[in-house]
């Protein structure tokens, strides 16, 4: 059986920076060298080649294009190598990864997400385990020469999440994210043990497809005690917007005063679509639970039940660029089709 063969594609990040001694600011260096730096890399049981963004970026500039160049890049290797290794900034990561899985249609092999807390080069990094797992895991097959992993998913700090379900959660420990509603795909200790009972199943009689559409004239808002009007009006006199992910609190709750419910409905005689996510990091939406989101179920915002901020973001922009109608919309929105919500 010939081995297989992973596409490590770099577009930035901590994990290929290196320290200016002059300046002690991280910049980045050429990406032949960071397998220079990884020797253990050839004592893997694949083949690993690599390519990189012409510039690479630091995470905080990813946008849309970026997005479709990677996407891109996985569409035009499908065919030629087994497996996908993206290394990425780890402060967008849940963002990108999220958008991947959604652009990605009919997945049947692994494309994974990773990055560092500490460049390549310092002592107590932790970006050579994760490369070196990551590799591992893109590389794995079951007995019938098939990879064991047909999702986009995310590998930080001995365990592999599904992208879609991740959030950073921290800055400065090398447990950056977390997934509260959804198991590890894998987790790595003495033994890399892959739980397939969580794994995403897709329908492999479909064929491979990538989305390049995506439309992000979409807006945030995060609810907060004291939030007022004032804050909120230029949401009804754009002329771009056209979906709205809303922060509430707790299992969907939101404040029933009488100008706030009169802003949602403005909003919704816009055409404009809005969805009700939880800012807390776990648990999910359930309108109609309390009182205090009674009136957000009648006026039939779109539940994002337990979807992260992340992937309801990404979900948004990739739903808008198939142009459907706002009842479609909430029906595929509110169904899960990469395994982002439960």
């Amino acid at each position: 059986m010939n081995q297989p063969k992973i596409l490590l594609i770099y577009t930035g990040g901590t994990i290929g920076m290196i320290k200016d001694f002059e300046t002690g600011a991280l910049r980045a260096f050429d990406f032949d060298k960071l397998l220079e730096r990884i020797p253990e890399l050839s004592h893997l049981d694949c083949d690993i080649e690599t390519t990189a963004f012409e510039n690479p970026i630091d995470s905080s500039d990813m946008n849309p294009d970026y997005w479709i160049k990677m996407a891109t890049i996985v569409e035009e290797n499908y065919n030629d190598f087994d497996g996908f290794v993206i290394l990425h900034g780890s402060d967008t990561m849940s963002y990108s990864a999220s958008v991947l899985s959604f652009l990605l249609e009919n997945l049947a092999k692994p494309v994974i997400f990773t990055g560092s807390q500490l460049p390549i080069g310092d002592l107590r990094t932790d970006a050579k385990e994760n490369l070196i797992t990551s590799i591992q895991i893109a590389s794995m097959q079951d007995a019938e020469g098939n990879p064991e992993i047909k999702e986009v998913g995310l590998y930080f700090e001995y365990k592999l999440y599904r992208a879609n379900r991740t959030t950073k959660i921290n800055a400065e420990h090398f447990e950056a994210f977390a997934s509260l509603n959804y198991p590890p795909l894998a987790e790595s200790g003495v033994h890399l043990k892959i739980f397939r009972e969580n794994l995403w199943c897709p329908d492999e009689e479909k064929p491979f497809k990538v989305h390049k559409e995506i439309d992000n004239n979409i807006a945030l808002i995060k609810l907060f005690p004291g939030i007022t009007s004032a804050s909120l009006e230029g949401f009804l006199t754009s002329d771009t917007i056209k979906a709205i992910v809303l922060e509430t609190y707790g299992a969907g709750n939101a404040p029933t005063e009488a100008w706030f419910l009169e802003f949602l409905y403005k909003i919704k005689q816009k055409g404009i679509i809005i969805v009700n996510v939880t800012q807390c990091s776990g648990g999910k939406v359930i309108m109609g639970q309390y009182q205090t989101s009674v009136a957000l179920k009648n006026l039939e915002i779109v539940s994002g039940k337990d979807i992260t901020t992340e992937a309801a973001i990404a979900k948004l922009m990739y739903l808008l660029g198939r142009k459907m109608d706002e009842t479609t919309f909430k029906t595929v929105f509110e169904t899960q089709i990469r395994g982002e919500m439960s």
